[in-house]
């Protein structure tokens, strides 16, 4: 056998694990639902620009308004997803993805 089908088998064979597919599970069952949350507010923000201007407009200190605290809240919003998702990897994604790694090093020693 070839280093190279060597190789392929070893992914297959991890690819087709309980533990990898479980990895899996955890990220997409974070990540999809965190990014849909996150479009569907850039999308309110863009929605509300485009055709809410009045709403938008509406001055809430000095010259801030209403679109500056959502545009803002933009920003925000990104930052705290980001460090959001680095607590949840840290929790529970990268102990069971060091595993996994840790198994392949010792398989091929």
């Amino acid at each position: 056998m070839t280093t190279r089908e060597h190789d392929a088998s070893v992914y297959e064979r991890v690819q087709e694990s309980s533990e990898f597919q479980d990895l899996r599970r955890r990220f997409r069952a974070w990540t999809f639902p965190m990014t849909v949350a996150f479009l569907a507010w850039y999308l309110l923000y863009v929605v509300l620009s485009g055709w809410a201007r009045d709403f938008m407009g509406i001055k809430l200190l000095g010259n801030i308004n209403v679109g500056l605290v959502f545009g803002l809240l933009q920003f925000a919003s990104t930052f705290l997803i980001a460090w959001a998702y680095a607590r949840h990897a840290e929790k529970k994604l990268d102990p069971l993805a060091d595993k996994i790694r840790h198994e392949i090093e010792e398989e091929a020693k």
